[in-house]
């Protein structure tokens, strides 16, 4: 009996994985390429262009429902042909952000070419060839075939749906590349307990999965938008924004397609404010500035006006609010602690 994706039993404690063919030996690198798919991600039959020696890196996250994975490669080609997807099932909905390099996407349907900010989604056990001629880097979701439908509902589009994400993506497109970013970067710090820093509260691992499929029926569903989805997007849209001095609910709520009123609902579900999130987005993108050495040059007055402060006392106030201590003081103290290292 083959087994498939979705019938596999997901850990429950989050599982990672890492590859990289630094140090395989050059003939061997497709194949164990292909192996590390076929276990981490999804199973791929994978050639160079020109006999091109191959070097490739992956992280791989596996959530109860969901993977995600970082990928970089040089130039190749991977494909799932009809008999290859026969052998090789595995049940799930795949979503490839494009983050480096042009690529493309072949189906029976038709050819897309595909640029960084762009992102595709496929039914992975239907045909298909992916290439990319230079170098490349993607993030990739996979989602239990059923799941999907179960969340996008019963007027899902027919797939491949491309969507942009980059600068000219909606919040809940944004919001959920940003997602998958955030939580393979925690893996590649080191961090399989929660997602999260020292100033923002931690999110466990089942919340990030949520939100995930919050954010895809955003995006895709043709039922009520889901709540934590919402939120995801309002926050992408603030840490995109937060230079713009006049950002505030209107502007907030307008990108999100969302009423001012339904806005401070989930903002108030969540235990906050518009206003008090606004806040704590710029003084902890002003603390992170401060606190970094390539930074020294830029005058406290000038960071504080970058993310979006009205004046140099207000920055300075709220700042010795929020971390007890003014920003200059701030800057002094990382700088003495940066030289003790």
């Amino acid at each position: 009996m083959v087994c498939t994706m979705n019938e596999q039993t997901f850990p429950q404690v989050p599982k990672s994985l890492r590859f990289s063919t630094h140090g395989i030996v050059p003939d061997s690198r497709i194949q164990m390429w292909e192996g590390h798919n076929a276990k981490a991600l999804i199973p791929l039959d994978i050639r160079t262009l020109d006999n091109r020696v191959l070097h490739a890196t992956e992280t791989n996250l596996h959530l109860p429902s969901v993977r995600m994975a970082s990928v970089f490669g040089t130039s190749q080609i991977v494909e799932r042909s009809e008999s290859f997807i026969a052998d090789n099932p595995t049940g799930v909905i795949a979503i490839f952000f494009a983050t480096e390099g042009d690529a493309f996407f072949h189906h029976r349907g038709g050819h897309i070419p595909l640029k960084p900010g762009q992102a595709i989604i496929y039914d992975a056990d239907r045909p298909f060839i992916r290439g990319f001629n230079h170098k490349f880097r993607e993030l990739v979701l996979t989602i239990p075939r059923q799941r999907y439908f179960d969340i996008v509902g019963p007027q899902r589009p027919t797939l491949p749906v491309c969507f942009e994400f980059g600068a000219t993506g909606n919040p809940g497109e944004q919001a959920l590349a940003r997602l998958v970013n955030t939580a393979l970067r925690q893996i590649e710090h080191g961090n399989v307990q929660s997602v999260g820093s020292p100033d923002v509260p931690e999110k466990s691992w089942t919340e990030i999965e949520e939100e995930a499929f919050g954010l895809l029926r955003n995006v895709l569903g043709d039922g009520p938008s889901s709540g934590d989805g919402l939120i995801a997007a309002a926050k992408s849209h603030i840490e995109l924004n937060i230079a713009d001095r006049d950002l505030g609910p209107g502007q907030i709520a307008a990108a999100v397609g969302i009423s001012e009123r339904q806005l401070s609902r989930i903002f108030a579900e969540a235990g906050t404010t518009v206003g008090r999130y606004v806040l704590q987005q710029r003084l902890e993108f002003a603390q992170q500035a401060l606190s970094a050495r390539e930074q020294d040059m830029i005058s406290v007055a000038e960071i504080g006006q970058r993310f979006g402060f009205s004046s140099p006392s207000h920055f300075s106030r709220t700042f010795r609010e929020r971390f007890g201590m003014t920003p200059l003081q701030w800057r002094k103290g990382s700088q003495r602690q940066s030289l003790r290292h």
